[in-house]
């Protein structure tokens, strides 16, 4: 199960554990201008052999997470359950904290940010404990970034939910541990994707990433999503609570 999974990180995720035989459940919020070539991607992967099934809901809307829910219980068999939750939603406010008030970020702003890309792992990953949908071994995956720690323009709701998103994924591993479940993090190098254009200065951001990296050039989504992979396997049952680098050595400039 991805939790904004129609581009990005999460649909390369989607990509690659589909190459391996699973299922794919996405959760994602788009605009119907953009579900023809979103509707194509998912249609590729179908083309493996895989089930897919798609929502096109908010992922922060109770309502809307109590349907996606109760649809996905329909189409579960007794044998299935969800074996990966993979958090992957980029929805956040990016706007500076001063200037003029009309322009500057508010206080909703967070909270929704914080929402979005922070708090909303927890939600998703409660009811579906309640609801008995974890398989056994199963896996809870998010991704952060170097923002976590780091000044970048406008970033700074971003970069809560970052702290935010961290802080309950190492709760979480220990609470859900007794559960056969491990939560882990991925904080990802800098990553040509559409969240990442939307944030200013992004060209540069790419550049400077670069130059940063010993392997001279930026982190691809399907690095991150072989890195999903990886964890996924029996091989990594004992990494748990942990939020792990895979940027090809950017930080280490």
């Amino acid at each position: 199960m991805i939790l904004g999974g129609s581009s990005g990180l999460g649909l390369a995720t989607a990509k690659k554990l589909s190459d391996h035989g699973m299922n794919i459940c996405i959760v994602h919020r788009n605009l119907r201008n953009e579900m023809e070539e979103i509707n194509a991607e998912f249609d590729g992967i179908r083309q493996k052999g895989v089930r897919l099934l798609s929502f096109n809901k908010d992922a922060c809307r109770e309502d809307h997470v109590s349907g996606v829910i109760d649809a996905l219980k329909k189409e579960l068999s007794n044998e299935d359950a969800v074996k990966v939750l993979v958090h992957s939603i980029a929805r956040g406010n990016l706007k500076p904290m001063t200037g003029p008030t009309e322009d500057r970020l508010s206080r909703n702003d967070i909270l929704q940010t914080v929402e979005s890309m922070g708090s909303s792992l927890y939600d998703w990953s409660s009811r579906l404990l309640d609801e008995k949908m974890f398989s056994g071994n199963s896996r809870i995956i998010s991704f952060t970034s170097e923002g976590n720690s780091k000044v970048f323009a406008k970033y700074g709701a971003v970069s809560a939910s970052k702290s935010i998103l961290e802080s309950i994924s190492r709760q979480m591993a220990v609470e859900f541990a007794p559960y056969g479940i491990n939560v882990n993090c991925i904080q990802a190098g800098v990553t040509d994707t559409r969240s990442l254009r939307l944030i200013p200065g992004s060209e540069r951001l790419k550049e400077i990433a670069k130059q940063r990296n010993p392997k001279n050039r930026i982190t691809m989504p399907k690095d991150i999503a072989n890195a999903v992979y990886l964890l996924c396997r029996s091989e990594a049952n004992w990494i748990n609570g942990t939020t792990i680098v895979v940027d090809g050595g950017e930080h280490l400039h």
